[in-house]
């Protein structure tokens, strides 16, 4: 019998572990051996189960010559179609590759690190793996996610966020802790993954025994190997079953609705298979699974039960659990068989792959966060997906059988209206906190960093102004120590200022709570108005992290007497230098009690009884309706007086302005109704008139009730 190889992560310093070796057992590598290679114990009847659908996976066919690639190339490009199992599969892959090649004993200390653009598909992947390789999560799999860490000293393989890997490069460029480091889902090109790139890029030249793998689930996968200097691409097939796609004759009015109907018609008319429908966001979701379920009950002597299935990212962790239960039985035997309807936003497309989907309806939108640099707003807007994406969605029927893709949009908008693939997130984001963690990494020269695709330019020197604002960066561009604080707080600028300076304050423990809660992005608070205990569990989780990084900063953790006028008073006021930074002195905070020299003053109109200095012209730069007088060569103003700006009262006065307004311009809706009330009637009653006495009679109404929005509000104050 062959004398089994011992790699460094067995377990031979145990006496009873050694012993027990001699004893027969089957292993993944077809040696025989007892113990698991990763923590001693014996293996479970439920690794050898998991080792058999594991083999299935079109992925094992190629993993010895991933494995060959992968030992002769410092930079391996991966390309798959969603469900080849590489989230899985390629990271064991490289742990076995990384055995076979260490030959230091302390290789052991490093990790491979594996990252996931979202935080529900990493806890997914690392539970799934650990079972695989029958090890405890948290142990020698682990996964770490923003406000969550589950990793130890014995961990082998991480899973965690791309934003949490470019943390952990705050404090180490070159990412000694890693052996190998895989960046999965890299065509969804998040912000985070485009600095890693870039960042990665550059240690690579500085560290030639670290090994980077991209795995990609679209052909732009070539705009890879270009930026890392030609390397080796490495195509993996899918599985053949064929997919047929149908579009609609017509655009669809309603896509929700036109979503929830072909639903029920693939339910009523289709042979057995699990649907899949993508939706663009929580709203959309639950109250398309309400209504399939009403309409199937209402159709239960006709049609198979259904199990309806939401998935989106804020879903309990036992609810997420759902999406992978079969599909319930027929309510009698012989009946009309059940099926498993999963409703899920984009999240579906490549982070998760749900087995037995036969039938994927596709509306063709998603919600995507985009910046206007003009106007200095970040929205989720309703946007078209890219025909890769469109071709993803369509790749998640027939896994298992061929399937069928129900596309609500006709072809002739698939081929003209949709982009080949989409936009990446550097070019439609507010850069602001990515600037703020370039500067902390070093990196002065924005300008010639190596983005795959570089920003627009108006969007950095935006970045660079709010910064500078907050006090994170001086006047010369370099970090400020409050903006080194700021960087290390995983929030936005803004909030980040706002913990700093809450202890000047005393409310330090109340900006806490809000900052929690802010950050705490779940629709059922906000929208619903309802508590979500996961929602306040993850907050009570990420004020406690937060208040961490505090302390350790030496931030004072105080409040201000609940039973104190001026309790509301401080907190508005460390709010406020979030929220508008131009308004105040950032260099004389918080002294300056919401008092700057010029600033942009709201100009109110009318006659101001609070103030009667003279109205001065707008900035060029202001918002419409607001005067500033323009700052002298040099910076911040340091010579008058500094003007008090009493933003309760301002507000005060332009709300009782605006609402006598409102009521002289309803009074003349009104009126303008009874006149042409009184018009109808003259008609209707026969009352001779000549046609055009009639005609002139109706313009004037016409134009009166048109200008009527235009007058609502006051030209020199806004715009419509």
């Amino acid at each position: 019998m062959e004398k089994r190889k011992v790699s460094l992560f067995d377990v031979v310093d145990e006496p009873s572990a050694m012993s027990k070796t001699n004893k027969p057992n089957r292993s993944i590598n077809g040696d025989m051996c007892l113990l698991n290679k990763w923590n001693g114990r014996p293996y479970s009847q439920r690794f050898y189960d998991n080792l058999e659908k594991r083999k299935t996976l079109p992925v094992w066919r190629h993993k010895e010559e991933f494995i060959k690639a992968l030992k002769e190339n410092q930079t391996l490009i991966l390309v798959g179609e969603t469900g080849n199992g590489e989230s899985t599969q390629i990271p064991q892959f490289v742990l076995e590759a990384v055995e076979l090649e260490s030959a230091d004993r302390r290789s052991r200390e490093l990790m491979v690190g594996c990252t996931q653009t979202s935080r529900m598909a990493v806890t997914f992947v690392s539970r799934r793996v650990a079972e695989e390789m029958d090890v405890t999560i948290g142990e020698e799999v682990g996964y770490s996610i923003p406000f969550e860490d589950r990793s130890s000293a014995r961990t082998v393989l991480k899973y965690l966020t791309d934003g949490m890997l470019l943390r952990e490069a705050m404090t180490d460029t070159l990412f000694q802790r890693y052996k190998v480091i895989i960046l999965d889902n890299a065509h969804e090109r998040t912000l985070a993954t485009d600095v890693l790139l870039g960042l990665l890029r550059k240690a690579l030249k500085n560290r030639p025994d670290l090994k980077l793998v991209v795995m990609s689930a679209t052909l732009e996968a070539e705009n890879f190997q270009g930026y890392f200097f030609g390397a080796p691409l490495m195509k993996v097939e899918g599985r053949s079953y064929p997919v047929e796609i149908f579009y609609t004759q017509e655009p669809e009015r309603d896509y929700l609705e036109a979503a929830i109907r072909t639903a029920l018609q693939v339910h009523m008319c289709e042979p057995p298979g699990d649907i899949l429908v993508f939706l663009t966001g929580e709203e959309e979701i639950e109250d398309a699974s309400r209504k399939i379920t009403t309409e199937i009950w209402n159709l239960v002597d006709q049609v198979g039960p259904v199990k309806v299935v939401p998935l989106y990212s804020t879903l309990p962790q036992a609810m997420l659990q759902k999406i992978f239960e079969p599909a319930p039985p027929p309510l009698t035997k012989g009946g009309p068989a059940a099926r498993k309807i999963v409703i899920s936003t984009n999240i579906a497309e490549t982070s998760l792959t749900i087995d037995g989907i036969v039938y994927v309806i596709d509306p063709g939108f998603a919600k995507q966060k985009v910046y206007n640099p003009r106007v200095r707003v970040e929205s989720m807007l309703l946007s078209p997906i890219s025909k890769a994406s469109a071709h993803r969605r369509s790749g998640q029927a027939g896994r298992t059988q061929p399937g069928k893709c129900f596309r609500l949009y006709t072809e002739k908008s698939f081929n003209n209206d949709l982009q080949p693939q989409t936009y990446p997130q550097i070019l439609r984001a507010n850069l602001a906190n990515t600037v703020l963690t370039l500067k902390k990494l070093g990196i002065d020269d924005l300008v010639h960093f190596d983005f795959m695709d570089p920003p627009a330019p108006e969007t950095l020197m935006l970045a660079l102004e709010i910064l500078n604002f907050l006090g994170a960066l001086d006047d010369e561009g370099n970090l400020t120590k409050l903006g080194e604080i700021m960087s290390e707080f995983p929030l936005d600028p803004q909030m980040g200022k706002m913990l700093v300076v809450s202890p000047e304050f005393n409310c330090s423990n109340e900006i806490l709570s809000i900052s929690a809660m802010l950050s705490e992005n779940d629709q059922s608070w906000c929208s619903k108005n309802f508590v979500n205990h996961r929602a306040l569990r993850s907050a009570d989780n990420l004020r406690q992290q937060l208040a961490r990084i505090m302390a350790w900063f030496n931030l004072k953790l105080c409040s201000t007497d609940f039973n104190s006028r001026d309790y509301y008073i401080n907190i508005r006021k460390a709010m406020i230098v979030d929220i508008a930074p131009h308004y105040y002195d950032l260099e004389n905070f918080p002294n300056c009690e919401a008092k700057r020299d010029h600033v942009w003053n709201p100009v109110l109109p009318g006659p101001d009884p609070v103030s009667d200095a003279k109205e001065d012209e707008p900035h060029e730069d202001a918002p419409r309706g607001l005067a500033q007088q323009p700052p002298p060569q040099g910076g911040l103003a340091t010579g008058p007086t500094p003007v008090p700006l009493d933003l309760t009262v301002r507000l005060e006065q332009m709300e009782a302005r605006m609402t006598r307004r409102m009521d002289e311009i309803w009074g003349e809706v009104r009126m303008t109704q009874i006149e042409l009330r009184d018009f109808i009637r003259k008609c209707q009653g026969g009352v001779s008139s000549s046609t055009s006495q009639h005609d002139t009679d109706m313009e004037e109404l016409t134009r009166r009730v048109t200008l009527l929005p235009y007058r609502v509000y006051d030209n020199n104050t806004f715009a419509r």
